[in-house]
């Protein structure tokens, strides 16, 4: 726009077209929808993010959310063409402690089903995701995961997320701004205490730990070996120079090397695939299948939702209507 043209429209003297109002909203960062209303798009999404983090410059920052933005609005969209309605609101935990109370015993190996089962918050993992994602649509809460294999970053990024949802956290994206640091310190904080208890690390002996016994532990918990070395250091646990020494593997050579639970399954393996996994709420899959046997929505969503191809999705669905002669037309319309 030029200069003239700009202050004509803000002093009300010509109006904003289309493109220049989805233009301003990119400039701004504001939906078109707050920029007509001047009220929030009841529908837009408005999600936190789990950051990552550059030790050199000490800033967070989700570089792939434009990427990300995408899927998080195809899965909004999913949501909207079941209805919302479909499922009963989410009622999230006021507390650490109320969370840990709901997710039970031993919750780590089943976190993602206890979650839903217990906690009444959606988690939808898709490989098309680099982070995850926590926001509302419509009163549902909902946790969004990369499907990676990566199991024990999956815990930790539940545990995270979970935080944003009941410390009351939206909008966290931005990379600057200290209430973004603040939120993910928070969240930080919240996910280190439920998978790593203080009262449990304060419990064991790290000092005279075994490889064979620290490997059962970081199985046990569910996490990876940085988070677990990361958590000992900032509680001033003492550790070995050999426990200290292995927490500085991956994950995975130290359980390979040092694991013996496994029997004649490789859990190893079958965590890696179960984290892989493509999941959505099975009430929403169940609301698409209605909506689609009613004639009232396409299988399409469904097919994304489940990975695979449209084509060979078989559901059941209304007969399409047979077309009707011209003659017949013109009969119906005399």
């Amino acid at each position: 726009m030029t200069p003239d043209a700009f202050s004509r429209a803000l002093k009300g003297e010509r109006g904003f077209s289309a493109i220049e109002l989805a233009n301003l909203a990119d400039v701004l960062n504001q939906d078109v929808h707050y920029l007509i209303t001047g009220e929030p798009d009841p529908r837009r999404l408005v999600p936190a993010a789990r950051h990552a983090y550059d030790r050199d410059t000490r800033e967070r920052s989700v570089d792939s959310y434009h990427q990300d933005r995408q899927v998080l609005d195809d899965i909004a969209l999913a949501y909207h063409q079941a209805g919302e309605c479909a499922a009963q609101p989410s009622t999230v935990p006021t507390d650490l402690a109320e969370a840990r109370e709901r997710l039970g015993d031993d919750f780590v190996r089943v976190m993602l089903e206890r979650l839903e089962g217990r906690c009444g918050i959606d988690v939808v993992r898709v490989p098309e995701l680099t982070t995850s994602y926590s926001f509302c649509v419509g009163e549902r809460a909902v946790i969004a995961i990369p499907a990676k294999g990566n199991w024990f970053r999956e815990n930790w990024d539940m545990a995270h997320e979970l935080a944003h949802h009941v410390l009351g956290h939206a909008d966290v994206i931005a990379a600057d701004g200290k209430d973004v640091e603040e939120y993910e310190r928070q969240a930080n904080k919240f996910a280190a205490e439920l998978l790593l208890p203080q009262a449990l690390m304060d419990s064991l002996d790290w000092a005279s730990m075994t490889p064979k016994e620290l490997a059962d532990q970081v199985w046990v918990l569910g996490v990876s070996t940085q988070a677990l070395s990361t958590r000992l250091t900032n509680l001033r646990v003492a550790v070995s120079q050999q426990v200290n020494s292995l927490l500085q593997l991956t994950t995975q050579a130290l359980l390979r090397r040092h694991w013996t639970g496994a029997t004649m399954r490789d859990e190893i393996t079958e965590r890696i695939q179960a984290a892989s996994a493509r999941h959505f709420p099975l009430w929403i899959q169940e609301a698409h299948l209605d909506r689609i046997a009613e004639g009232s929505a396409r299988k399409g969503t469904l097919a994304w939702m489940l990975g695979v191809a449209e084509d060979a999705l078989e559901v059941d669905a209304p007969e399409a209507p047979k077309s009707m002669a011209p003659a017949d037309l013109e009969k119906i319309l005399s």
